[in-house]
């Protein structure tokens, strides 16, 4: 019987899975048997009219049963973290932990001011232009007076192209969407948070602090240096690898 960790990793809006993991999986190794999974909302051209999370619990499923994992850990970053708390709450008995890493979304209740106040300003940005809605996108999730990255030399991958979509699907989507909160709080599996220091405060930190008072198992660690697009799994991939096994060996 094969006895490695079974996971399933969803990236954000951005990079494919492929790209974004690349560097975990190899701190990971091969004691673990992990899927780097694409996100539904990239499945065709565009995002379908009516898309919303159900569409990404759907595809963690088939990549589930495809993959031959009866019960999984499961990690997501941004988009693919809210994807995860959205399957945690649906297919709690599936799953063995959740790994969140800067989650996009975490429900729209007990907001605060300055958290509606975001929200208002990513319901803006989800109806700009598309060569003007990405640079927006990127500097609503970042703390003040930190410079967004770069983008890499050279023309852009094919792959652009549909990414400006696809983040505003997923805003639109969260903005109408709800979560089962009460669902959360009966989750029994231990829950970790990856927490960018530079990340905008008034997005992850809250995030963060509101699911630390609703997972029963909760663990919350700070990259002081990370910020939502220099992310640990792929900056620091040993550092997090490491606090998954650690994460993992608690799970049953």
């Amino acid at each position: 019987m094969d006895a490695r960790q079974r996971a399933i990793l969803l990236p954000g809006a951005i990079l494919p899975a492929d790209l974004a993991y690349a560097d975990l999986l190899a701190a990971l190794g091969d004691d673990v048997d992990a899927v780097a999974k694409e996100l539904e909302v990239y499945a065709g051209a565009e995002p379908p009219p009516d898309y919303g999370l159900e569409l990404e619990i759907q595809g963690i499923l088939r990549t589930a049963e495809a993959a031959g994992f009866d019960r999984f850990h499961l990690v997501g970053y941004s988009g693919g973290g809210a994807s995860s708390l959205a399957f945690a709450a649906k297919h709690p008995d599936r799953l063995q932990s959740l790994a969140l890493l800067e989650p996009a979304w975490a429900g729209n209740e007990g907001l605060d001011p300055a958290e509606e106040a975001l929200w208002s300003e990513f319901a803006r940005i989800a109806e700009l232009p598309p060569e003007e809605l990405m640079a927006a996108f990127v500097r609503g999730q970042l703390a003040a007076g930190v410079e967004p990255p770069p983008p890499p030399p050279g023309p852009a991958p094919p792959w652009m192209a549909t990414r400006p979509a696809g983040a505003a699907a997923f805003i639109r989507a969260f903005r109408a969407g709800e979560l089962d909160l009460d669902a959360l709080r009966r989750f029994r599996h231990p829950v970790y948070f990856a927490l960018g220091g530079l990340s905008n405060p008034d997005y992850y930190a809250k995030t963060a602090e509101r699911l630390s008072h609703l997972f029963p198992d909760f663990t919350l660690e700070v990259f002081d240096e990370r910020h939502h697009f220099d992310p640990p799994h792929r900056i620091e991939p040993e550092r997090l690898a490491a606090s998954l096994r650690a994460l993992w060996a608690r799970a049953t």
